[in-house]
């Protein structure tokens, strides 16, 4: 298992979305929506000279009621670009982004863009971190870390049968497929029920 402080930059940063200084927020808008990004890097002759976040379109653009067909990114980017290392702990990344409130951060190895970490990003790594957390300092009396049960509505990865009863199988992993009730009495002894 990896402990938390060692946990990389490199490890969780994603491709990055780029537009150049004279695209209009209309088209950087639909190249972070094609790749579900939640910010696109300005850059120029492949140097990161800009950023823009969701945030930025809602206050620059949207609360100001500018035309997003006629507005320039390199008129309402954020500059200086604040970056990050692949080498740089995560820990350290993540307090830089909290105290500057920045939500994006591209990763720059080299002089080169090479990747983006999101607030987002850190977020999906929080349930894990937290598990690791309880399992070291001991809080959970079986070193294993309790998860509350989950019900979905949906068809059973089984049976096939419609289920409002759906749940994770695989406890420990939590990779397991979604049963209903009577496969998983078949399949799982469930620690739940």
């Amino acid at each position: 298992m990896v402990f938390e402080s060692n946990i990389r930059v490199s490890d969780i940063m994603v491709e990055p979305v780029t537009c150049v200084r004279d695209s209009t927020v209309r088209e950087a808008a639909t190249l972070m929506n094609s790749a579900n990004s939640r910010g696109i890097v300005i850059i120029d002759k492949n140097n990161p000279v800009g950023i823009l976040t969701e945030t930025d379109f809602v206050e620059k653009i949207a609360a100001e009621r500018r035309d997003p067909e006629s507005t320039l990114v390199c008129d309402i980017m954020t500059s200086p670009v604040i970056t990050a290392a692949p080498e740089e702990l995560l820990s350290s990344t993540g307090k830089k982004m909290s105290s500057m409130k920045i939500r994006c951060m591209p990763v720059i190895a080299n002089g080169e863009l090479i990747g983006i970490v999101s607030e987002g990003d850190l977020a999906k790594l929080a349930p894990i971190l937290i598990e690791n957390a309880a399992e070291r300092s001991g809080i959970c009396s079986d070193a294993r870390f309790e998860r509350d049960p989950v019900s979905l509505a949906g068809y059973c990865e089984n049976c096939e049968n419609y289920s409002y009863d759906l749940r994770q199988t695989g406890a420990v992993s939590g990779r397991g497929p979604l049963l209903c009730a009577e496969c998983r009495d078949l399949f799982v002894k469930d620690p739940i029920d």
